[in-house]
């Protein structure tokens, strides 16, 4: 081997070595040494809240309920489950109301005779009514958050709250005791965040709207006699539409129904009433003389109903004008001879919701004629003033009980205090 080869691998060990020396260093340098830490992303930005439109739907346990005036009725007995290999049920075993439930949508489809529509079941077809209570126009709610959005809470600001309040009709009264308790609270917690402000506004309006009132329907026989309602109302509030939708819910309850055709003022009242009776196989008591005294007729609806042993008796009136003294005077007439006969269990006043102060106004006359029990609440759509509701109420000391959603044969739903609160201010 010549001297330079010798030279060249002396160069390539001495090479080998230092790079191995330096490889060993770095790997020191980097076990020992403090780690930095990995950069920490920022927090990501708070997503402002915003506001669409409202939308009002009852909760999936809301339902019109229709025991009122009927007997308690004992409590099932608790069904033990079969063992997991039995597949049949005994033949003398009462089913559980598990099994009714999971045979709703079978017995919906089940035809019918023919000719004769099976309405959806009211528990069924409750939660899944989608109408709008408020649009993105909605002054009530937002003219409320608007006015308490800012970040001092002078007199100009509850002064704004008073007259967004009373716009919406909630009257002189709820608005006050509405302004007087966000004022308490404001006193004792100091400077609420707008999440607590609307929390308490929440509050305060649900206390308002009464979430406590009984709102069943007198839809169970009482005793040995059927149940009486009595449906009144102005013009043009879809007094009959809403006598002929709550017969479809009574029947969807397998209630048996008579409807009595009493508005014999209006032309072509008593067909469009017999026509929603027709759909559901519900017979229709009415004369066949235009005209004709509407006491006779209810008087009839009700013997009929009697006599056939009937659950409920649906009476429909004329719609009377609220200032015609004398069509007052003939109302009372009617609940008078119906009361010859059988009481009244239920007096349903139908308003339309957008009417505001002037469906109050019907609301106080009304009341003087009849016993009214419960308020129906038409055209509760965007340009509603939700704040008929609490007037009402609390006027006449009588809840909102029913409310017609839209034009579906199908959509009167029950009123849900905590779902009407909700949709005005979500």
């Amino acid at each position: 081997m010549s001297g330079v080869d010798q030279l060249w691998e002396i160069l390539v060990i001495i090479t080998v070595v230092v790079l191995a020396g330096l490889g060993l260093l770095v790997g020191y340098l980097r076990g020992g040494g403090k780690k930095s830490a990995p950069p920490v992303a920022p927090p990501p930005a708070r997503e402002a809240k915003t506001r669409g439109a409202n939308t009002y739907k009852p909760s999936s346990t809301a339902t019109i309920d229709t025991g009122k005036g009927g007997a308690p009725q004992p409590p099932a007995p608790q069904q033990e489950e079969p063992p997991a290999a039995e597949t049949a049920t005994p033949a003398d075993q009462a089913p559980t109301e598990a099994d009714l439930a999971a045979a709703e949508p079978a017995l919906a489809e089940a035809p019918a005779e023919p000719g004769i529509e099976r309405p959806e079941s009211a528990r069924g077809r409750m939660t899944r009514l989608r109408s709008r209570l408020a649009g993105s126009n909605n002054a009530l709610g937002k003219g409320l958050l608007s006015a308490l959005s800012g970040d001092r809470l002078d007199d100009a600001v509850w002064e704004e709250v008073e007259d967004t309040l009373l716009g919406a009709d909630l009257g002189v009264a709820a608005t006050t005791e509405i302004v007087d308790g966000l004022k308490r609270r404001v006193q004792v917690e100091g400077a609420p965040s707008s999440e607590q402000l609307e929390r308490w506004l929440h509050e305060e309006l649900l206390a308002q709207v009464g979430p406590d009132m009984d709102r069943r329907i007198a839809g169970t026989r009482v005793g040995d006699r059927p149940a009486v309602i009595m449906v009144v109302g102005v013009n043009g509030t879809g007094k009959t539409t809403t006598v002929g939708k709550l017969a479809r819910v009574l029947v969807a309850e397998d209630k048996d129904v008579i409807l009595g055709a009493a508005d014999t003022f209006r032309a072509a009242a008593a067909d469009q009433l017999e026509t929603w009776g027709a759909r559901v196989g519900v017979p229709t008591v009415r004369s066949d003389k235009e005209g004709a005294d509407p006491a006779a007729v209810a008087f009839d609806a009700v013997k009929a109903g009697a006599e056939g042993e009937v659950d409920v008796v649906l009476i429909d009136t004329a719609g009377r004008l609220h200032n015609k003294v004398g069509l007052m005077d003939e109302l009372a007439k009617v609940k008078r001879v119906i009361e010859k006969q059988s009481p009244i269990d239920e007096c349903l006043l139908v308003l339309d919701a957008t009417t505001g102060q002037n469906g109050m106004r019907q609301a106080e006359i009304f009341a003087q004629a009849v016993d009214v029990t419960g308020v129906v609440l038409t055209k509760l759509d965007g340009t509603a003033k939700g704040g008929i509701v609490v007037l009402v109420q609390r006027e006449l000391g009588v809840p909102v009980k029913l409310v017609g959603l839209g034009e579906g044969a199908d959509d009167l739903a029950p009123f849900d205090p905590e779902a009407f609160v909700n949709a005005v201010l979500d």
